[in-house]
């Protein structure tokens, strides 16, 4: 099973290139404890989505580390890999969203799959979720996507907003709909407004919500190619700024009827360094999982 962990963004907010920031005392990075928790979930592949001129510090930091315990392959992202007879704005600097991030991987992705962030910490449990689910598909599946959801309490930060992804699903917890949205705490309430302008609201603490970790079989590439003209077509006058977003994707292939995608919950609890002062509250939260004897208190090494 393949991990592919979406690293070609720079942390803005947070004030640098989060992926090779410190976060213990033996100088892990959170992708060391993401990789660690894959490896020990089943998948036994990583691939790292990155800018391709980060390529060198990026294997020197990361790369050769885990790949002492895990296969390690690189994609990069790059604004002209998209489809024949495309072109975007030459003075277009940023990347072109998460579900160009998957496109730019086509060609190294060889079986079913899940995706992260790589400035997230998800949790032993969300991996392990992530890869009973892919267990589960029979050979050849298509169409067969879900989401490792978050309650809401367990993604917040103290120091701002965050945005989520609220998921709306039915009985038998198939996705309907996908509501980016802005949540905050309001003292012992979480308040979340939708990002197109809607109301902000109350919402139960135990509301799921989406981390950006997916799991896909392997047709998600075609899925991409079939939609990637369209939308920049849709968005012709937008080629400056617009975004090809997976969350987006998916969920207009569930309301066409095109794909199926599970909601699996987790009671992970979520890490984030969303603005800098979040740091030492991730560095505090991931020392006591290693007291606790959840992560090695050396470095990672082979499993």
């Amino acid at each position: 099973m393949d991990l592919l962990i979406l690293a070609a963004g720079m942390g803005s907010r947070f004030g640098g290139l989060k992926q090779i920031e410190p976060f213990d005392d033996r100088q892990n990075f959170i992708i060391d404890y993401s990789v660690f928790d894959a490896k020990r979930a089943g998948f036994d592949r990583v691939i790292f989505l990155i800018k391709e001129e980060n390529r060198e510090i990026f294997e020197s930091t990361v790369g050769k580390r885990v790949a002492q315990y895990i296969d390690v392959a690189y994609a990069y992202q790059k604004l002209e890999v998209i489809p024949e007879g495309y072109s975007l704005p030459a003075e277009r600097v940023k990347p072109l969203g998460t579900a160009q991030a998957i496109y730019c991987a086509k060609d190294v992705l060889r079986s079913d799959f899940a995706i992260i962030n790589s400035d997230d910490f998800y949790g032993a449990d969300a991996f392990k979720v992530a890869a009973d689910y892919l267990k589960s598909l029979p050979k050849g599946a298509k169409g067969k996507y879900a989401n490792v959801a978050y309650y809401a309490a367990n993604t917040m930060t103290k120091n701002g907003s965050v945005k989520r992804g609220i998921l709306l699903f039915d009985e038998s917890k198939n996705l309907k709909a996908l509501v980016e949205s802005k949540l905050e705490w309001r003292g012992e309430d979480i308040y979340a407004a939708p990002l197109d302008g809607g109301e902000m609201k109350k919402i139960p603490h135990d509301s799921l919500v989406s981390m950006n970790m997916f799991v896909f079989t392997l047709d998600i590439i075609d899925r991409l190619e079939e939609n990637f003209g369209p939308f920049l077509d849709a968005n012709k006058d937008n080629l400056l700024n617009c975004e090809y977003l997976i969350p987006t994707l998916v969920s207009d292939l569930v309301e066409r009827g095109e794909a199926r995608c599970e909601v699996l919950s987790t009671d992970a609890v979520w890490y984030g360094v969303t603005y800098r002062e979040d740091k030492p509250d991730v560095v505090a939260s991931l020392a006591k999982l290693v007291e606790k004897g959840e992560y090695p208190a050396d470095r990672f090494g082979k499993l």
